[in-house]
């Protein structure tokens, strides 16, 4: 038309033809004209593929966006640039999903009706820059062995320092399913209890995994032991072992062993609440009836008004049971109930001897459940020379004297300066005081005597001592120390 045009106004018909100028890159348009001519264009790169949405918006090609729509997720981690199967989430598991991709590279290619969400376009002459997808703060190697492990094959974990890699950035890519994997744990099948059980760390406690399995005895309806399967990895739940390190356990022993306390310090105690909490959520208990342990997270009595039965111990200390089956080290030494008093307190004459907890019947936690009538397995001989609280500190016999030679007994016994001691730590319970470096427990569920309870001296105030259950740490394996300088012998220098 334009020549007709042309050649009858008299011009050039050659110069009658305008050219049609596009400011767009003409590289990115000859994989235009490849589509348009039927050819299957695929994204090089994450680059490559915001260049091509945007020109398949710009010339109004709906079957190349849609095209795009179901390309792999192209984005650079680091500086190495990654093609991410979309079906890649859905295929490796529950929990992967949503993540990172689908939440976020994902929001200018999932509603075609929104290609650019928040922006006018009303106006707009051409497609808005898109900034490539690209991840510099992460590393490409930890990603590509998360990758390995999305498709389903094993990644082995060289140390400990790997773990927390993969761990970090499981939690920033929000790949759930996959950090429960990489978690520090350990499942087996307990043949002497006749049950599953799963070792993990306290921090690695998650409240969708906890439950109580119900296993009621004689005189006592709410028996049972805390179980806990992992999100999205475990298809059922199993008995739980809890692992507590970082020197965060203290255990107040009191004379004769007859009651064993545990305190907790740092964000381990908050921790520990926090779990009490969800136990007794999952117990359903009534109002009338308290589990004992949760006033840790009220910052225990001292929360409540002073009485003059309030001490350093009271109700948010944790009652536990030093099994006969528990694997205890102390000071680097084994150490068992059935050790003598000599043994286990050299200070302690051999004649000595200390009953165990009278008319306490507790079921073994050695045992699969029942009835059963042992004694108190926290019942052991513990006890300390009575007379040696009367003597003062440089004239106790220390158990760290061991050594019979006189000029080194001496040394010992002197007054050491600055006022400090070289005795056994004494817990207010009038025993003695045990750091924990590193402690498995299982956790039970029982009812405690309402006589015991209003009589016991670590409960304040008699009115609340009925109708209360309690969770008690039994020990399965305790690294302690029983003095600063059993800690100090353990410390290592920072050259090696």
């Amino acid at each position: 038309m334009y020549i007709i045009t042309s050649s009858d106004a008299g011009q050039d018909p050659s110069t009658a033809i305008r050219t049609l100028y596009i400011d767009r890159d003409p590289v990115t348009f000859k994989d235009i004209s490849l589509h348009l001519q039927g050819y299957h264009v695929r994204p090089r790169d994450a680059t490559h593929l915001v260049r091509l949405f945007a020109d398949a918006q710009f010339y109004s090609l709906p079957k190349l966006m849609s095209q795009l729509y179901e390309e792999p997720i192209h984005i650079t981690i680091g500086s190495t640039p990654f093609q991410i199967p979309r079906e890649i989430f859905s295929l490796s598991g529950p929990g992967n999903t949503p993540n990172f991709f689908t939440l976020g590279f994902a929001i200018f290619f999932s509603n075609p009706e929104d290609l650019f969400p928040g922006l006018d376009k009303e106006g707009l002459i051409r497609p808005p820059s898109i900034v490539a997808p690209n991840v510099p703060n992460r590393s490409a190697e930890v990603f590509q062995e998360l990758l390995h492990m999305l498709r389903g094959y094993p990644v082995k974990i060289r140390d400990e320092r790997h773990r927390q890699e993969l761990l970090r950035d499981c939690r920033y890519f929000n790949f759930k399913g996959l950090e429960q994997r990489l978690i520090p744990h350990e499942k087996g099948f307990n043949q002497v209890r006749g049950r599953e059980e799963i070792v993990l760390g306290l921090r690695d406690i998650m409240k969708s995994g906890i439950s109580v399995a119900n296993e009621p005895v004689e005189g006592d309806p709410l028996a049972g032991w805390v179980n806990y399967a992992r999100p999205y990895a475990d298809d059922k739940a199993m008995e739980l072992v809890l692992e507590i390190g970082e020197e965060a356990t203290r255990l107040h022993i009191g004379p004769g062993g007859k009651d064993v306390r545990a305190e907790f310090f740092t964000d381990i105690k908050a921790k520990m609440a926090k779990l009490f909490e969800v136990i007794a959520t999952k117990l359903n208990l009534p109002s009338s009836t308290q589990l004992s342990g949760l006033l840790m997270a009220k910052g225990g009595m001292g929360s409540e008004p002073p009485t003059s039965r309030d001490t350093l111990l009271s109700e948010d200390l944790i009652r536990v049971i030093l099994d006969p089956e528990a694997s205890i080290t102390l000071d680097g030494q084994p150490w068992t109930a059935d050790d003598s008093d000599q043994t286990a307190h050299p200070s302690l004459p051999a004649h000595e001897t200390v009953n165990s907890t009278p008319g306490t019947t507790f079921p073994s936690a050695s045992s699969s459940g029942g009835p059963s009538t042992a004694e108190t397995p926290n019942s052991i001989n513990l006890s300390t020379n009575p007379s040696s609280s009367q003597q003062p500190n440089h004239q106790q016999s220390s158990p760290l004297d061991e050594n019979p030679n006189p000029r080194k007994r001496r040394r010992l016994d002197s007054s050491p300066p600055y006022g400090v001691t070289t005795t056994v730590p004494t817990s207010p319970l009038g025993g003695e005081q045990w750091i924990v470096k590193t402690g498995q427990w299982r956790l039970r569920i029982q009812s405690v005597n309402n006589n015991k309870n209003a009589s016991s001296p670590l409960t304040s105030n008699p009115a609340k001592a009925s109708s209360v259950v309690e969770c008690c740490l039994v020990a399965v394996k305790l690294d302690a120390l029983s003095s600063e300088r059993r800690r100090n012998e353990r410390r290592g220098f920072l050259g090696g």
